[in-house]
């Protein structure tokens, strides 16, 4: 019984998110919507299951709210930041820069963590994965210390990501 389970929800955590994403997506809480949003978040799970070999082993659901929290909070600051740089640095006086991120995570879902939270904060974005999956490149829009970019993206996401997925 827990090996047909198992085949029918590869990734639970996955289905139950994309049940809620599609209930909220639809603005209306119906039996129809939630079942079709069951559906969904079982097939869409099973048939990509075949690209995730594995899943993440000692993932900590506690510690990912509390980065999502952060996240969120550093998208509405660099939004303001974006803006403010947008409104007011000419374009003659802006400083972007091309920075390397060593990392220290292992895990696939990790570095993909660490590279969408980059890239969803405005004014930064991930643009490439070494070969040997050892560094992130990263485009910034504005900084006078590219040093202290990189600082604060491996203290403040890097290690959260390295102890939610440990």
């Amino acid at each position: 019984m827990a090996r047909v389970i198992r085949w029918l929800l590869p990734h639970p955590i996955l289905t139950l998110l994309l049940v809620v994403v599609w209930v909220i997506l639809q603005n209306e809480v119906s039996a129809g919507m939630v079942v079709f949003g069951v559906f969904l978040g079982i097939v869409i799970p099973r048939v990509t299951s075949v690209w995730w070999p594995e899943t993440p082993t000692g993932f900590h659901l506690s510690k990912m709210v509390s980065y999502g929290c952060i996240v969120i909070w550093d998208i509405i600051v660099a939004n303001i930041q974006v803006a403010w740089i947008v409104l007011t640095v000419p374009n003659s006086k802006l400083r972007p820069a091309w920075i390397i991120v060593p990392l220290e995570l292992r895990q696939p879902e990790a570095i993909t963590m660490l590279a969408g939270t980059i890239t969803l904060t405005p004014g930064t974005v991930s643009a490439d994965l070494s070969s040997e999956g050892n560094s992130l490149l990263v485009h910034v829009l504005h900084t006078d210390d590219p040093d202290a970019v990189r600082d604060d993206i491996m203290t403040r996401y890097q290690s959260r990501l390295k102890e939610i997925f440990s």
